[in-house]
């Protein structure tokens, strides 16, 4: 019997899981959205997986995990930063890529590759929610449509408004004014879109624009988010198939290095990179591009 390794990315508002053999092939992936940061959508993730790929926990010899999360797992034999998991996955399904747009639940990040694939730059937003899935959320609720149809509906307006609001709490209360002024839901929807291109522009800016371009998370299916973004960026995505488990499956490719027993040098290296991301991720002073400071982003060299 052949032996699986396991990638879990457990994010803010979804978990996700990818799994491979040892030849590097994917037998199953499974997304579970159960609530912040919930045990139990990990859980569910596992069972969805080890039901497709036909396999207990017991054929797994090796779990890498990686997202907010990732500490909180007992199974997980090492933990690695989401910028390196979402980098690799990213790669492996687009092996051009130079720059990876990952718009998730909670954060937004954009990393820019060497022509190895390696990580040399990235700048993040996780302070707060604009710009991302939580944004998104918030303000599909706030005029009562399903955060599914947030993306056609958008594309269905014929003109925009700005929103202005940089918090999503703010935004929101914005969003209510103008619909109290009769502004139609789709206008404003657009206006939500061409918000999350606009800061999401800012953060490329930081690491600066190389194509191609590949945008991963669960924003990705958002079809009026893609739009606002390419518009802004005056170029097209790649938008690969996987594109919600990209960091799942970089972390599931760790693993399958771990499997085939990398080098321990090459380990040692890795491991430096993720202590010193670690160590910038948990930075308190590092500020968000919602605020008035300028943040500077983070280069990798050698």
């Amino acid at each position: 019997m052949k032996s699986h390794v396991l990638g879990i990315d457990f994010g803010s508002t979804t978990a996700k899981v990818v799994i491979l053999d040892e030849d590097g092939n994917t037998v199953a992936s499974c997304v579970s959205q159960k609530g912040a940061v919930s045990d139990e959508g990990v859980r569910a993730a596992l069972r969805g997986a080890f039901e497709q790929a036909g396999i207990d926990l017991s054929a797994v010899v090796r779990v890498v995990s990686t997202g907010y999360g990732r500490r909180m797992l007992d199974i997980a034999d090492r933990t690695i930063t989401e910028i390196t998991c979402h980098a690799r996955g990213a790669r492996a399904l687009v092996p051009e890529a130079r720059l990876v747009i990952d718009i998730g639940g909670q954060d937004s990040k954009v990393i820019a590759l060497d022509r190895s694939g390696l990580v040399a730059r990235f700048a993040m937003n996780d302070r707060c929610a604009a710009g991302t899935g939580k944004f998104l959320e918030v303000l599909a609720r706030a005029v009562n449509v399903e955060l599914e149809d947030m993306g056609a509906e958008a594309l269905k307006a014929e003109d925009t408004v700005a929103i202005t609001s940089m918090c999503a709490t703010f935004a929101e209360t914005e969003v209510i004014s103008l619909l109290a002024e009769g502004r139609p839901k789709q206008v404003i929807l657009a206006g939500v879109h061409q918000s999350i291109a606009s800061r999401t522009v800012g953060l490329v800016g930081r690491v600066g624009k190389h194509d191609p371009i590949v945008m991963t998370g669960g924003v990705a299916q958002n079809i009026a988010a893609v739009h606002f973004l390419e518009k802004a960026l005056e170029t097209r995505l790649i938008i690969p198939t996987g594109a919600q488990i990209a960091g799942a499956l970089g972390a599931a490719l760790f693993a399958l290095d771990d499997l085939r027993s990398a080098s321990k040098v090459k380990r040692d290296d890795d491991d430096a990179v993720e202590a010193k991301l670690e160590q910038l991720l948990a930075d308190p002073q590092r500020c968000t591009p919602a605020c008035g400071k300028k943040e500077t982003p983070v280069t990798f060299k050698g």
